[in-house]
């Protein structure tokens, strides 16, 4: 048995077993009191109903199931509670943070005023219609296929969440932020979105386009996806590849970046969103590569290949051959690679080569 005692030694509540049990005179306590800190008590699982308190952090409870009916709390931290699936119907707070739960939906009726996290609820499939709230973080949210009808956010923080496909129109995102990075699957946005603040779609590699009307306060994070271009109501927006300033020829038009502006462009990062726009085949083709290494497996010659860059680590890459199809693969490695055998065991995840025997290389 745990025993919750005040400042001056007073029992306020107990938690015998699974469940927490307030003394006399303990809800009057935890009311004046305003919070009750319960974090990473695996054997909690039952909470008394009618538990009042202005912060409640049940965080990594990991046996802990439900929430008590008549529950009212302002600040609610369940993050890790593993074994959560569901939360009360009439439930209301400022904020909630359930990432990393077990949330599969959200009752109807549920608000919540200020900041809805759900980072990592790899089981929660859907949200409720006319979901409205101020910032809905749905980072790394597996399963989530679509988006509710209604949804009122002023910020929206999506990524990772890599079955998202479907984006009903009736959306409304209120001047903040909104983050898409690596969102494979979703290949438009909804009209009538209208003003951002700042736009990430970085790593959506389905979206070949932006809706006309949508603006963009600051700017636009677009490394990795089949844009090729921006509607008019975007003109003059600030362009962004993986957090470096770029313009619009280097986003829509790699063809033109010759190899030399990539060697001859001084800042170090500017030159690796060069490189990458570039293309690692064609910029081994036309730039002076110095061979390292040359041997044979399966799929035939491999060559260990390096150019070196001004100010920054050499570009050293092997080319490999794939036994099965043929085709011909170039692998970016560390720097301090000697051998093609030390960095296709490097690919591999092992930093010692003589431990690398694969029975078959596919």
């Amino acid at each position: 048995m745990v025993t919750l005692k005040d400042a001056s030694g007073r029992t306020y509540a107990t938690i015998h077993g699974h469940r927490l049990i307030l003394a006399k005179g303990g809800a009057e306590y935890l009311a004046q009191k305003g919070r009750l800190d319960l974090p990473k008590l695996a054997a909690l699982s039952e909470l008394p109903p009618g538990l009042s308190v202005r912060r409640l952090d049940l965080s990594g409870c990991s046996n802990l199931t439900h929430l008590p009916d008549g529950l009212r709390v302002r600040h609610l931290n369940l993050a890790d509670c593993t074994a959560l699936t569901e939360l009360p119907s009439g439930l209301a707070c400022y904020e909630i943070n359930l990432s990393g739960t077990g949330i599969r939906s959200l009752p109807a009726d549920l608000r919540v005023d200020y900041r809805l996290d759900l980072t990592n609820c790899t089981k929660l499939v859907e949200l409720p219609p006319h979901l409205k709230v101020g910032s809905l973080v749905l980072r790394d949210c597996k399963t989530l296929a679509t988006l509710p009808e209604g949804l009122d956010v002023s910020f929206l923080d999506l990524r990772g969440c890599e079955r998202l496909s479907d984006w009903p129109a009736a959306t409304t995102i209120r001047i903040g932020r909104l983050n898409m990075s690596g969102c494979r699957r979703l290949n438009r946005l909804p009209d009538g979105l209208g003003r951002v603040a700042q736009l990430d779609v970085s790593d959506c590699t389905a979206l070949k386009s932006l809706p006309e009307g949508l603006e963009i306060g600051t700017s636009i994070e677009i490394a990795n996806t089949a844009i090729t271009a921006l509607p008019a109501s975007m003109a003059g927006v600030s362009l962004v590849w993986r957090g470096v300033p770029i313009d619009e020829r280097i986003a829509f038009h790699p063809e033109s970046i010759e190899v030399d502006e990539v060697l001859e462009e001084e800042n170090a990062e500017r030159r690796r969103v060069l490189l990458e726009r570039v293309g690692l085949d064609r910029f081994l083709s036309e730039a002076k590569v110095e061979v390292l290494d040359e041997d044979q497996d399966r799929g035939g010659n491999r060559r260990l290949l390096r150019v070196p860059l001004e100010g920054d680590e050499d570009l050293v890459c092997v080319m490999v051959h794939c036994p099965s199809t043929g085709g011909r693969y170039l692998l970016r490695v560390p720097p301090y690679m000697e051998t093609c055998r030390q960095a296709v065991a490097w690919t591999a995840g092992f930093d010692d080569p003589n431990l690398y025997r694969p029975l078959v290389e596919t």
